[in-house]
């Protein structure tokens, strides 16, 4: 073989070699079926955008994506046959990563309405979400359609072949108490603390209180205590002297702009001026910890319970 053709040879094997046919990975454009649902045609689409164009798509929110790793996504429009005003808006976004493609979804859904689609989802009369491997998925529908949103959704999920688990951390917050849908996951600035970084938040309800009303002639009447909003958070660090960093940078916040009641080497206690009491404490690559709970009791055993699970993801 001349120097001529090897060099035309492996150029071709260097195009191979960076295809996406060739590799494996699906283009993100592919998951957009021509007619996903009988009846229904793709009347637009699919239009692909890349980190440089997504603003164009979705001027406001495409911060947000970006953010979370955003990598590329199509969107198309569907049509019923003979009503044009029946139309389903589809967007599907690479977000490189089932963390990240969960991040997305934690952040968009505004509480638990899940539809059983995806590795999690929610549903209401206009729109659906939900992620699955890589991929977050957003549905709109012109008109209320609940019923049809499932049957897309059930059609754009088998076509995503990525089989990644959910992230091992969600399992981690413990059940008992804790707000359905609440949990999410932030790429940075966790908790509103930039030295927290990136990490995931579940929301609790307490045990409710019963507190007396002070009614004339009624004082044995009685209500129910408006619930706060208490937190369990876990930052996550490349390693145990970052996750130390963060954790002393947090006790010094404490100690300056609220009160800080007791401390250890890997522990400490306090309260902030708006989130209430706060208990933090420091595992492994992991800084993590119990925010606003007003029982102390109830964030220390839901703590305890918390670490054990999160002892046995690494």
């Amino acid at each position: 073989m001349n120097y001529a053709k090897h060099i035309i040879c492996s150029a071709v094997v260097m195009v191979l070699f960076g295809s996406e046919a060739f590799c494996g990975k699906t283009s993100v454009e592919s998951l957009l079926p021509k007619e996903p649902v009988k009846g229904w045609t793709l009347i637009d689409g699919p239009q692909v955008y890349t980190e440089r164009t997504l603003f164009e798509h979705i001027n406001g929110q495409a911060e947000l994506f970006l953010k979370y790793g955003f990598l590329q996504s199509a969107f198309g429009i569907y049509q019923e046959e003979g009503k044009a005003e029946n139309q389903i808006e589809v967007d599907i976004y690479d977000m490189g990563n089932v963390l990240q493609a969960f991040g997305a979804f934690s952040r968009f859904r505004g509480e638990d309405r899940p539809m059983g689609i995806g590795l999690d989802s929610y549903l209401d009369d206009r729109s659906a979400l939900f992620y699955k491997g890589r991929y977050f998925v957003m549905l709109y529908a012109a008109e209320p359609n609940p019923s049809m949103l499932i049957e897309f959704s059930l059609h754009l999920s088998e076509n995503i072949k990525d089989p990644s688990p959910p992230p091992k951390e969600i399992g981690c917050f413990p059940r008992k108490g804790l707000r359905p849908g609440s949990i999410r996951y932030f790429p940075e600035g966790l908790l509103g603390h930039q030295f927290l970084g990136k990490g995931f938040e579940g929301g609790y309800i307490e045990e409710k209180v019963q507190a007396e009303l002070k009614v004339k002639d009624k004082p044995e009447e009685k209500v129910e205590a408006e619930e706060k909003p208490s937190y369990l958070f876990l930052a996550m660090f490349e390693n145990p002297q970052s996750a130390g960093k963060a954790f002393k940078a947090y006790r010094e916040q404490v100690s300056k702009k609220g009160r800080l009641n007791s401390f250890r080497p890997d522990r400490f206690k306090g309260e902030e001026p708006y989130r209430g009491r706060v208990i933090v404490l420091r595992q492994g690559s992991y800084v993590l910890g119990a925010v606003g709970f007003e029982k102390e009791k109830n964030a220390e055993d839901l703590l305890e319970e918390f670490v054990r699970n999160v002892r046995t993801i690494r």
